[in-house]
């Protein structure tokens, strides 16, 4: 996501190939990516990194955003179906390994969600579901019309709400695979941000984010240090 938006400018092009590529060299088989990052240029670049070793990787992507200038989410299978064509071209593969609803749509029964998804397993263009920040609850019913394969949730030291809503829990029984995102904290638990760290509003979505103002930044240190001191150890 990175490479192409989101936390600052885009990387240069070549640069974000090289890195995908030093990636795979050094053992990583599984990449992640979303219609939604750039939009569509991260999965463009993904396509096209991982071109010369397809069939070594995995790709995980996703759908579910409006992408219209809003913020809106539509999971209507109609539109899954057009939108997972369009993933597989700009992807450049035959197949998306792991297919994750990147929000759950209030609007549309998960059940149906499922049985599109179910339907895209049955012609081979998508091989694993996933959900992205669903409920317990949620999780259960679209398991019970198509596997969940792997539950997508931001998940790390200064977010532990998996542990109390049931999710891992859920993910546990069920026996689905459990992926955090955020593991660093979008960053910050590197240590490498104060209260004095700004974020351009233009480029990095970090500046909408409470915990990153300048007196979140600062109050939360204390976290930072305390994992120092474990990791020195």
């Amino acid at each position: 996501m990175s490479i192409s938006a989101n936390y600052g400018p885009p990387a240069d092009k070549a640069q974000g190939i090289k890195t995908i590529r030093a990636a795979f060299e050094k053992g990583v088989t599984f990449f992640d990516t979303a219609e939604v990052y750039g939009p569509y240029t991260n999965e463009e670049l993904v396509g096209e990194a991982l071109a010369p070793f397809r069939d070594k990787v995995s790709i995980a992507s996703k759908f579910g955003f409006k992408i219209d200038g809003t913020i809106g989410l539509d999971s209507r299978p109609e539109h899954i179906r057009k939108v997972v064509e369009e993933s597989l071209k700009r992807l450049n593969t035959d197949r998306i390994d792991l297919y994750y609803q990147h929000r759950v749509d209030p609007e549309v029964p998960i059940e149906e969600v499922a049985g599109a998804i179910k339907e895209l397993i049955k012609a081979g263009k998508v091989l694993h579901f996933g959900l992205s920040e669903a409920s317990a609850k949620t999780i259960r019913r679209a398991h019970a019309v198509q596997p969940v394969a792997a539950i997508q949730t931001e998940y790390s030291v200064w977010q532990r709400e998996p542990e109390r809503n049931g999710v891992l829990q859920a993910c546990e029984e069920l026996g689905i695979g459990f992926v955090p995102w955020g593991p660093l904290g979008e960053g910050y638990l590197t240590g490498k941000m104060d209260g004095n760290t700004r974020f351009d509003p233009q480029t990095d979505f970090r500046s909408e984010f409470p915990r990153f103002s300048p007196e979140n930044l600062a109050a939360n240190r204390p976290v930072v240090e305390l994992l120092k001191g474990v990791a020195q150890k």
